[in-house]
C-alpha cells in the first residue's frame, strides 16, 4: 500500500437526472413487489425535458398478467411516478412533477429469461442473468466505507435536508459533490479539495447572492467533514462552471444505472458493471452486490481485516455461484482462503444462491426506492430497509473460524 497518496470520490444529489431516473424505476419496483412479492421487474428510465419515459419487462400477479394490464394499474404507476418527482422537488418550466408528459412502455418478461430463473421440479430458482459483483468495506469511518464517499453523500444529504425544510430556498434539486482526500497508509489525514455544484435560484451566480451560497456551501462542508480534515489549505470549487439554473432533466437527459460509482464505493473497489436499479432481487446484479458487501462489512466488523473486497460470479439459470473471492488487501488476521472456506460453512446463507440471498437479507419486499439516491451501502438498517448493512453475522464468522 502507498504511504501517501490521494483519492476521490464524488456524489450526485436525489434531482441529479441519473437519480430521478433511478428513483422513478424503484419506485416502481417497490409498487410491484407491494403487489407480488415474487414479481419480476426490469424497469428502465429515461427523463428529460418535461418527458419521463418506462421501457422494460415485468411479470407480476394481479397487476400485469397474460400481456394485459389489471384495471386502474396503469394509473397507479403514472401516479407512483409523478409523486416520485413530487417529492423530489420538480416544479420548474423544464421539469414539473404535474405537467411532464409521460411514456409506459413496460411489457411480458421474456418467457426465454423466465424459464431458466424459475424452480422447477429438481431444479433450483437460478441466477437472474450471468455476471459478477462486487462488494467492498473499509474502517475508514463507522459505517466502514471510503472515507472520499462518505463525506460526498453526506454533504449533499445535508444540503437536500435544508432544501426540503426551506431553510435554503435558493437551492434546486439538481447537485453534485466531489472530496478529495490526503491518506497516509489507509487513515485520511486531510481534505485537498472539495467540489459542489448545485442548481440554484436566480441571482444566485453572482454578487452578494452568490456569497451567501458560496458561504452556505462552506458551512455543510464543515458540518460533514471533521475539523482535523480541513484547513487553510483546502481548495472548494463552488459552481466552478458560474452558473446552475437550469438543471435536473431539463439541463441534461437521465437514465436508469448510470450512477454506479456513485452508489457503491466511489471507486475505492471494482464494479462488475451491473446497475441496481429498477431490477427486483432475482436479478443478481442487485442481490449479489448486497449479499457481497454484507459479507465485506461483517469481515471487517468481525476484526478479521481492516480492508476487504468480495467477488461473486453466476451464470443465467445457474443456482450456485461460479466462485467466491476474498481480499483483505493484506490487512487480515487469518488467510483470504480461511475466511472463503469459513463463508461456505454458514449454513443461513443458503449457499449464496439468489434464493439463499433473497431469503437471509429478507429482499422480496417494498424496499428499494429509499437504497437510489445517496448510496445503496453505508447506510443505517431500520427494519425492513438496508439488511443487507447488518453486522450479524460476525459471531458465525469467527465461529466458522474457530
Amino acid at each position: 500500500m502507498r504511504s501517501n497518496y490521494l483519492f476521490t470520490s464524488e456524489s450526485v444529489s436525489e434531482g441529479h437526472p441519473d437519480k430521478v431516473a433511478d428513483q422513478i424505476s424503484d419506485a416502481i419496483v417497490d409498487l410491484f413487489l407491494s403487489k407480488d412479492p415474487e414479481a419480476r421487474i426490469a424497469c428502465e428510465t429515461l427523463t428529460t425535458t418535461q418527458l419521463v419515459v418506462l421501457a422494460g419487462e415485468i411479470r407480476c400477479k394481479g397487476v400485469y398478467e397474460n400481456d394485459q394490464w389489471a384495471p386502474g394499474a396503469q394509473a397507479e404507476i403514472e401516479k407512483t411516478v409523478r409523486e416520485t418527482v413530487k417529492r423530489i422537488g420538480y416544479e420548474q418550466d423544464g421539469f414539473h412533477w404535474e405537467t411532464f408528459r409521460f411514456e409506459n412502455n413496460l411489457h411480458a418478461q421474456s418467457a426465454h429469461i423466465a424459464q431458466g430463473v424459475d424452480a422447477s421440479g429438481n431444479k433450483d430458482e437460478g441466477a437472474g442473468d450471468q455476471g459478477i459483483m462486487f462488494g467492498y468495506a473499509a474502517n475508514d469511518t463507522p459505517d466502514l466505507m471510503p472515507a472520499t464517499l462518505y463525506y460526498s453523500h453526506k454533504i449533499l444529504e445535508v444540503m437536500a435536508a435544508d432544501r426540503h425544510a426551506g431553510t435554503a430556498p435558493f437551492l434546486e434539486p439538481d447537485a453534485k459533490s466531489q472530496v478529495t482526500l490526503r491518506y497516509e497508509g489507509s487513515t485520511p489525514v486531510a481534505a485537498t479539495a472539495i467540489v459542489v455544484s448545485t442548481q440554484h435560484g436566480k441571482g444566485y451566480d453572482q454578487g452578494e447572492k452568490e456569497a451567501e451560497l458560496h458561504a452556505y456551501v462552506k458551512s455543510v462542508v464543515a458540518k460533514v467533514i471533521p475539523a482535523e480534515l480541513l484547513s487553510d489549505e483546502t481548495v472548494y470549487h463552488i459552481n466552478p462552471t458560474g452558473s446552475f439554473e437550469i438543471g435536473g432533466p431539463d439541463g441534461d437527459a437521465g437514465l436508469t444505472g448510470r450512477k454506479i460509482i456513485v452508489d457503491t464505493y466511489g471507486g475505492a473497489s471494482p464494479h462488475g458493471g451491473g446497475a441496481f436499479s429498477g431490477k427486483d432481487p432475482t436479478k443478481v446484479d442487485r442481490s449479489a452486490a448486497y449479499i457481497t458487501r454484507y459479507l465485506a462489512k461483517n469481515i471487517v466488523a468481525a476484526g478479521l481485516a481492516q480492508r476487504c473486497t468480495i467477488q461473486l460470479a453466476y451464470a443465467i439459470g445457474v443456482a450456485k455461484p461460479l466462485s467466491l473471492y476474498v481480499d483483505t488487501h493484506g490487512t487480515g488476521t487469518v488467510g483470504d482462503d480461511a475466511i472463503e472456506e469459513a463463508i461456505g460453512k454458514i449454513e443461513k446463507l443458503g449457499g449464496l444462491t439468489p434464493r439463499g440471498i433473497r431469503t437471509h437479507l429478507g429482499l422480496n419486499k417494498p424496499i428499494y426506492q429509499k437504497t437510489a439516491a445517496y448510496g445503496h451501502f453505508g447506510r443505517t438498517p431500520e427494519g425492513d430497509f438496508f439488511p443487507w448493512e447488518r453486522t450479524d453475522l460476525v459471531d458465525d464468522l469467527k465461529a466458522a473460524l474457530a
